[in-house]
Formats: structure tokens, sequence, C-alpha cells
């Protein structure tokens, strides 16, 4: 199923590359075939973080599978990855700080791949930079605070040793048409071979710890590589089960619809913003749901569905739903303006952001650091197929 949402009726696109236009999410389940995550379902995650309570996390496959596995206790495991291509936002942090959640109330193993190799073949920059690029998002990668136990960073240049062998094994299992069907055309080989590369990436915490429940709670945006890993995890050879997923809608960006990014020319609040830098951002660019004058605003008030400060909170700057509630029913009525509300949300994220930065400046030795999250000899063994790893 090609992943290009767009027809005459809907005019947005939604690939594993380019998020443009005003989202329909119905319409995206309809396309992609995911199921809409229920009032029930919901209520079954552990202590539900507020990007499942306020249903950010609005879809996923196969989720019942992974929470009845959690609530009984057995070996369960989350996948979620970046591609460093340039530095880190709040919209990445979201997702990180999920996973956390999710480890801290189900013991799950969290595995992390940063996907340098398919940015190298998909952006405009070299392998110096996107190394560069690498280093400072494991930074922000690590201050979040993962458990190191159980805790994994793979990073595919840097693990190649473990990461193509799976791939080469998956990708003869993936045919070419079944990848352009899925993606479109590649443009290069090296973008034509990644998806057997991110095949690898889901797979394979069950290739370390043996087939159990596994959790790919990502952006709907990056949905086919779920797919086609679940198809090729289907097949009788793999003694994998398919991975569930857990599907979100994208962090507006500060000047309307779409999702943040890092890598284009709409602003976005990086990890490495001060407060000051914040307020700045957030006060000048965000897309605001008040009227065009004070008078109007007072008699009218403004929409917060629309209005960027608040769709933040909403996310996940504010973990206390009846504050949110509040902030809603003032600005509806008129009693909350757009620059306070603003002002609000800059020091929510700013306050969220310096404790962050603070855990980043702790990381003085990053190598060190990050040794105690890389793959040990035993899991790497065990990782790869029967017979491969012989000459080393």
């Amino acid at each position: 199923m090609p992943t290009d949402s767009t027809d005459q009726q809907s005019e947005f696109t939604v690939t594993p590359d380019t998020v443009e236009g005003d989202i329909d999410y119905q319409d995206l389940l309809d396309r992609f075939g995911a199921d809409e995550l229920t009032d029930e379902q919901v209520a079954r995650f552990p202590d539900p973080h507020p990007m499942v309570r306020r249903k950010v996390f609005y879809a996923g496959r196969d989720v019942d599978r992974f929470l009845s596995a959690a609530e009984s206790g057995e070996t369960v495991s989350l996948v979620t990855g970046v591609g460093p291509s340039g530095p880190m936002h709040i919209g990445h942090a979201m997702h990180f700080y999920h996973a956390k959640h999710l480890q801290e109330r189900t013991g799950a193993h969290v595995y992390v791949p940063l996907s340098d190799d398919e940015k190298y073949f998909g952006k405009d920059l070299s392998l110096a930079e996107i190394g560069e690029y690498a280093r400072e998002n494991l930074r922000d990668l690590l201050a979040v605070g993962f458990d190191p136990e159980r805790t994994r960073v793979v990073i595919d240049t840097a693990d190649a040793d473990v990461v193509y062998p799976l791939a080469v094994q998956f990708g003869k299992h993936v045919t070419q048409s079944t990848m352009e069907a899925t993606y479109g055309d590649p443009g290069n080989v090296g973008r034509s071979f990644y998806p057997a590369v991110q095949i690898a990436h889901l797979l394979l915490p069950q290739l370390v710890h043996g087939r159990h429940a596994s959790l790919v709670p990502i952006a709907a945006d990056q949905d086919p590589h779920v797919r086609l890993a679940r198809d090729v995890a289907g097949k009788e050879r793999f003694d994998v089960a398919k991975p569930a997923a857990l599907l979100s809608k994208f962090l507006p960006t500060l000047d309307g619809p779409g999702k943040m990014s890092s890598s284009d020319d709409a602003p976005a609040v990086l990890l490495t913003d001060d407060r000051e830098t914040v307020e700045r951002k957030v006060q000048t660019h965000a897309y605001s749901g008040g009227k065009s004058s004070l008078d109007a605003h007072r008699e009218h008030g403004g929409d917060p569905e629309v209005d960027v400060a608040y769709q933040l909170l909403a996310f996940f700057f504010e973990d206390d739903d009846a504050t949110l509630d509040r902030l809603a029913r003032e600005y509806r009525a008129g009693d909350l303006l757009s620059g306070d509300l603003k002002g609000y949300a800059a020091e929510r994220i700013a306050d969220f952001l310096d404790a962050h930065r603070e855990r980043r400046e702790r990381i003085t030795d990053l190598d060190a650091e990050l040794a105690k999250y890389r793959l040990t000899d035993d899991e790497r063994e065990r990782a790869l197929p029967e017979g491969v790893g012989q000459f080393g």
C-alpha cells in the first residue's frame, strides 16, 4: 500500500520522508489499515502517560497482545529510534520520554536504533556531518534516563556486524515490487535496501531475548516500516512475533499544520534551547487560535483546537488534565488571552528543557556513557543467524 496519502478530497501527504497539509487522522487510519485506540485499551496501560490518556497515540496494531503480556509480567520490548540529520527537538523528546515511562512501568527492554546510513542515503549531508549529529543526538538520548540494563542503542554503521547480516537475511524476503509499493521510487539503491535494515531494527529485541510481545511507538508517518516488518515476521522460518504498533499524531509546527522538523524551514524548539529562546520562538511563531483584536477575543473567545501553544501543552507539556481543561475553558470564554497562553506554554516547555539540559550536561564522557547501552558480545551472538560471525 503506498504511503502517500493524497487524493482530490484529502490534500495532505504522509510518508516516511514527508508530512504536509492538514492531516485527516481518520482518513489516515482507513488508508493504513490500523485500528483506533479504544478507551478500554487506554485504561489497560499501566499509569497511562498523557500521550496515551489524551490519545496523542491514537491508533495501533496488536496493542492488546502487548498489553496482555505486560499485565502478565512477561518479557516485552519497545523499539523507537531517530535518524540523525539535525539537532533533536521536542517532537523527538515526546516519544523517548514516553518510552522511558513505559519502561519504568513494564520493565520493557527498549531498543533505540540510530539510522545514520538511511540519513546519508536520503539527505544532502556528508557522513562526517551525520556522525556529528549522531553524537549530539546520543547526548540527548542518554539524558532521557533509560535503564542501561534494559536499553540498547544500535547505530547502523557502528553495529554493522549485527545489523547487516540481519538485513541480508530479511531482505531476501522482501520483493522489489513490495518495497516500491510501500515506499515509492527509492531514488538510489541504498534507500532501496534500507527497508531491510529497518526490519532488522524492529525484530532485533526478539532475536536477542527470544520471541515475545514487542511494541513500536512511532509517529504515523513511520508506520510503513512496521507493516513491512510484520509481513516478514509472519513468515514461518522466523521465530519472532509480529511487532505491535502504537501510532501517534504529529506534534504541530509552531506556524501551523504538519509535524515539527529540525531539517526544514519551520521553526522548531530544540532540546538545547534555553529559556529565553523558547519564549521568543513560542511568542513569535506559535500559531494562535485567538481573535485578531482584544475586544473580539474577549467577546468570542479563542479556539484551543487550532492554537499551537495549547496543542503543545495537550500533547506533552502539561501533565495535569484539570489544568489543561481549565486553560481550554478560559481560552474559549475569552478570559485567557493568546499571549498569556503562549507564555504559560513557553514556561512549561522551558522547565522541561532546563531539566533535560542539566542531565545532558552531566554527560562529560559520551563514549564511556554510551558503552553502558551497547549490545554485549553475548547479545550480538544471540542476535545473529546461525553460522554468521564464525570468522570474527
